[in-house]
């Protein structure tokens, strides 16, 4: 008699897009001093989660930097750089930066942002979130950037101007700094509801 298999799966394409992608020296040491500058003379104000509190999941301040504030050339260059690593490791459909810039500073003790992803129910469809490392690592520690592999925390590269970019539904978060302060640029790339 003639084994029968039920299996009647037969998948159209199989799911290619990756974990996280990475952009060595995507900023030079000057350009990530510059950047700080920037961000600090903005003015910083206390960053929240969703709505008006912290809920004891964040520690950190933060400005909102536009084009218009000196930064239409990290504006260009990230185009630049999330549209090559899209391209090459998760080919979602993008719109583009329309949340700006999140100047981040975390300040010992204690500085940090816990578990969390960066969608969110009736917000902007967030697709890609990039963080890019500012900070010179000897300059502070703890503030490790960790993304989650289902269970499995990965840590990220600490290089300064070393830029990270992961789909928004990636759980991730940045440990407490115990000594100096960590500064990072993140924002979010927009684009059509997944399908």
């Amino acid at each position: 008699m003639q084994e029968i298999n039920f299996n009647t799966s037969w998948p159209f394409k199989l799911d290619e897009t990756c974990f996280y992608a990475y952009w060595d020296n995507a900023f030079s040491k000057e350009e990530c001093l510059s950047i700080i500058d920037i961000g600090k003379k903005r003015g910083l104000i206390k960053g929240k989660t969703s709505g008006e509190e912290t809920n004891g999941i964040r520690d950190s301040e933060i400005s909102w930097l536009y084009p218009n504030d000196d930064m239409a050339w990290v504006f260009k260059h990230c185009t630049d750089i999330i549209t090559n690593l899209n391209k090459r490791y998760f080919d979602f459909d993008l719109y583009g930066l329309n949340e700006g810039f999140q100047f981040t500073n975390y300040k010992a003790p204690g500085g940090k942002y816990g578990k969390h992803i960066d969608r969110g129910f009736k917000t902007l469809i967030r697709k890609l979130s990039l963080s890019i490392q500012l900070s010179d690592p000897s300059e502070y520690e703890g503030g490790e950037l960790y993304l989650y592999d289902n269970d499995e925390p990965v840590l990220m590269d600490k290089k300064q101007g070393t830029l990270i970019l992961f789909p928004s539904y990636v759980l991730h978060e940045v440990t407490p700094v115990t000594k100096g302060e960590r500064n990072s640029l993140v924002s979010w790339v927009t684009g059509p509801p997944f399908k």
